[in-house]
């Protein structure tokens, strides 16, 4: 049954090794000192990687998709010896995110924090480091990343971010004081960097009862230094030797607990399932953007927490379980709160989700691919906008997740069942979904005869008319070698421009 509790919208995530995972057993919870009951957030979601993919010369009658690097190819293929992670603006240090890796053997996961800082909003200076420890991490930017533009109207929020090759995570919160040089508001956050954002969600509770400690009793650090002392992480040279992706080898048809962790939802549902109603049908849409790798922009005004879970679960709806499949793709990677600091970082991306509080964004078109404004999913480019109409296949689709989920709920209800929960049930729909077009497009690529026919199209739950674009787009940023061919009912149709 669903836990009701008065908390915000949080989620209780539970790491499983590998070797222990049961689907139909929940494992342990995990305590923490610094957590109690409370909520949070992602884990490793999806497969993806670098790569290189070109499309040879439309003929007459076929498209085939060449995997190789291509002058016209916007992607670029990377050196075997870079571990396939991306360099960062500010290092070498690599980016954990949502990979997978086939030579990986082992997966490593450690609660490593590097940095602890609190920000201040100053009525003369604006925004600002007030206090940080180790005192000459470089900073710069954090200030506005763990504010939000705009979190002067809330009384508090939690901001996931990225900074450099760490992500954040930080909590704000607003209190009202008699104070003419403050004009009567203390505004403040709480915040910590990590080389991995999955188990961040560990110390939200310790950062919500901070950043109230600090607007009662300004100045007291204490309790933030003994914490950093005891989370410090004493990081390896070049800062590339944690593994936060999950081994190929243990990836199957059951969702793995090393992409998604058991979770355990607090109130009243998930940040999946609540994604998922929010945005209706749309995600059928958001769902093709993903695989697509676009990038994917989401814009919110205060509070930015529940925002950032979509960014998340955007990224789970990429997820495919096949092994090596995707590693030719780039990476799908979630920047979660970005502002106008972050304009040039975004310029050299190929791929990513992020969502933001200022409504400049929408005019820098060259940033993104997809504007998503509530539930307002737009595109400017125009070989896209055909993606935005949802075909009778895609409605199918979302009719069956709507309907899955309805008879989990009555199974929970009726027959007491807690083993499983929508937010497995979702991440696993799009996996299955995702597998079949693969799988199939793989099998067709690897036959004498690489043809596929409207018959294949079907067989991967695709509408092979109204699916028509998006099929042609994913041969070309997959590298799929196959000839596409669809039957008309007076002659042959070249599924093609």
């Amino acid at each position: 049954m669903v836990e009701q509790s008065d908390r915000a919208p949080l989620l209780d995530w539970e790491e499983v090794p590998p070797a222990e995972l049961a689907p139909s057993v929940p494992s342990p919870e995990i305590e923490d000192s610094s957590q109690s009951g409370v909520s949070s957030y992602p884990a490793q979601g999806c497969v993806g990687a670098d790569i290189s993919s070109s499309t040879s010369p439309v003929r007459p009658n076929r498209i085939t998709a060449v995997v190789g690097e291509s002058a016209h190819s916007p992607y670029k293929q990377r050196d075997p010896g870079e571990d396939g992670f991306a360099t960062d603006e500010e290092g070498d240090c690599a980016f954990h995110g949502l990979s997978v890796r086939g030579r990986i053997t082992g997966w490593e996961e450690k609660d490593q924090v590097v940095a602890v800082f609190v920000v201040t909003f100053d009525t003369r200076s604006g925004n600002m480091i007030e206090w940080c420890l180790p005192q000459d991490m470089n900073l710069e930017g954090v200030e506005f990343k763990s504010m939000a533009s705009g979190s002067h109207r809330i009384s508090s929020d939690f901001i996931y971010f990225r900074k450099g090759c760490y992500f954040g995570l930080a909590c704000f919160a607003n209190m009202p004081v008699e104070s003419e040089l403050e004009r009567g508001a203390r505004m403040k956050s709480v915040g910590i960097l990590s080389p991995s954002y999955t188990l961040l969600y560990r110390h939200m509770h310790f950062l919500e009862n901070q950043v109230r400690h600090q607007l009662q009793c300004p100045g007291q650090y204490s309790p933030l230094e003994a914490f950093y002392e005891d989370k410090k992480a004493v990081l390896p040279p070049g800062g590339n030797g944690l593994i936060t992706a999950c081994p190929t080898s243990s990836l199957g048809p059951i969702v793995n607990r090393c992409m998604h962790p058991e979770m355990k939802i607090t109130h009243p549902a998930g940040c999946m399932s609540q994604f998922i109603r929010f945005f209706g049908e749309q995600i059928m849409v958001l769902w093709k953007f993903s695989l697509l790798r676009k990038r994917i922009l989401i814009f919110s005004p205060p509070p930015v927490g529940v925002v950032c879970y979509r960014v998340y679960c955007c990224c789970c709806l990429a997820n495919v379980s096949i092994p090596g499949m995707g590693v030719s793709v780039p990476e799908f990677r979630p920047f979660f709160y970005i502002n106008v600091a972050d304009i040039a970082a975004l310029e050299t991306e190929l791929s990513y989700v992020a969502c933001t509080t200022e409504k400049i964004f929408e005019e820098k078109k060259e940033l993104y691919d997809v504007y998503i404004d509530n539930q307002n999913v737009k595109t400017h480019r125009e070989s896209l906008q055909p993606l935005l109409r949802l075909n009778s296949a895609d409605r199918e689709k979302y009719h069956k997740l709507c309907e899955q989920r309805q008879l989990l709920l009555y199974s929970q209800e009726v027959d007491g069942d807690c083993t499983s929960n929508e937010e497995d049930l979702f991440i696993l729909f799009f996996i299955e979904q995702n597998n079949r077009i693969f799988q199939t497009l793989s099998e067709v690529a690897g036959s004498s005869e690489p043809i596929l026919t409207a018959e294949h199209v079907r067989a991967m739950g695709l509408d092979p008319h109204g699916d028509r674009g998006f099929l042609v787009d994913l041969l070309e940023v997959y590298g799929i070698d196959v000839m596409l061919v669809i039957d008309n009912p007076c002659c042959p149709a070249v599924l093609g421009n």
